[in-house]
């Protein structure tokens, strides 16, 4: 298993004749980012990789996380009569969530500039971008948090799902179309959320407990922003893309059941999640709602990298993952019934076995594609360039 290579022959191959195609129509990135991002760029020595640059802002958003968990653990923070996070971490949040958003939008001109574009690059990049998703919804949910004045962990649990289904909604549109239409809903939610944390650091937690607007609560913006940029603006531009396709004849499936292949895992992901939820004699999602957010967030991860890189070497998407058995078989168990204490160890576990085994998916898949394509993903230098012996055989 440690050596077990995801990518198979038939994918490698695809990925020899991969060509990137993307559309970006989003005003705010094609206006005010891009020109942005080509001066920003101009910072970086050309000998510092693209991929290395991915990877710094991918621990950014981590570290946000990871500092959001430190001083709000159970999401009580943000409400009355709790101790606050301190202003001080709103705002290193707020510049790190900024600079991790700049660093993934400048990595591929990066690579362009140094003329290091490869599939890899791509697929590393919008891999972690799959995973960004849960660090970037659980952090935000630190500014309302639950409580009197705050939003629910069950209704956390939903928005969730709606930026997520978001997400691999583009990859679905690339899967048949074999265009990525970006959508523009993140630059937007991006620089929104960067500045929503430096605001909160300057009027304080309490701002947000008054109403927005009659007795429309801020808590209430925040809801309807997620749901409404997901049906007013994601999911029809994604559906009028595919449908436009269709038209022009120039779709890859043409069965409505191979078109509708990367839902499958998804769905089912959160058939089962949800159902756990619904089930938990103990109300699991109460009791550890960072472990469960993150345990689905990496669950959805692995499943989208596996969609991304059938889409990139056009070969079919996986029906069902292999990641959803062992979280069956606990919703199987937790039916039948077990103690509140049995119950969290069994979060513990299947949350660990995720990370671990996600973690093990990516680096053999980078390892494999590195391998392929004769390159160090942290390094410009070709593996044949002139290098001592026993640098050349440095693995990943």
């Amino acid at each position: 298993m440690v050596g077990y290579e995801y990518v198979s022959p038939e994918q490698l191959a695809g990925f020899d004749k991969y060509k990137y195609s993307a559309v970006d129509t989003n005003p705010l990135s094609l206006y005010v980012m891009h020109p942005f991002w080509n001066t920003v760029v101009k910072i970086f020595p050309t000998w510092l990789a693209p991929n290395l640059i991915t990877f710094s802002g991918f621990l950014l958003i981590v570290f946000n996380f990871l500092l959001m968990a430190y001083f709000d653990p159970d999401f009580y923070a943000s409400a009355p009569d709790h101790k606050h996070v301190p202003d001080w971490a709103w705002i290193v949040v707020g510049i790190l969530n900024f600079v991790a958003y700049t660093l993934d939008g400048v990595d591929g001109k990066q690579a362009r500039r140094t003329n290091s574009s490869t599939p890899l690059g791509e697929l590393f990049d919008h891999g972690l971008d799959s995973w960004s998703c849960v660090y970037c919804v659980v952090t935000v949910y630190s500014i309302f948090g639950r409580g009197s004045s705050g939003v629910s962990v069950f209704v956390l649990y939903l928005l969730l799902w709606v930026v997520l289904f978001s997400f691999i909604l583009s990859h679905w549109e690339k899967y048949n179309t074999g265009i990525l239409f970006l959508p523009w809903g993140y630059d937007i939610s991006q620089v929104t959320i960067s500045i929503v944390y430096i605001v909160t650091a300057v009027v304080g937690v309490e701002a947000w407990y008054e109403p927005f607007l009659f007795n429309f609560l801020y808590r209430d913006l925040f809801t309807s922003m997620i749901i409404g940029c997901a049906l007013c603006v994601t999911l029809p531009m994604s559906l009028l893309n595919f449908f436009r396709s269709y038209k022009n004849n120039t779709l890859k499936y043409n069965s409505v059941y191979e078109a509708m292949v990367p839902f499958f895992s998804p769905c089912l992901l959160f058939v089962l999640s949800t159902a756990w939820i619904l089930q938990s004699p103990s109300d699991i999602l109460e009791l550890y709602p960072r472990v469960f957010y993150f345990m689905v967030g990496t669950a959805f991860s692995n499943i989208t990298c596996q969609l991304i890189v059938c889409q990139m070497s056009s070969t079919r998407c996986p029906t069902l993952s292999w990641l959803l058995v062992p979280l069956f078989l606990i919703v199987m168990v937790v039916n039948v019934g077990v103690t509140s204490y049995v119950e969290s160890i069994l979060l513990f576990i299947l949350t660990t076995a995720v990370t671990l085994a996600h973690i093990h998916y990516g680096v053999r898949v980078v390892k494999q594609l590195s391998n392929h394509f004769q390159i160090y993903p942290f390094s410009l230098r070709k593996p044949n360039s002139d290098l001592g012996k026993e640098e050349k055989n440095i693995g990943l």
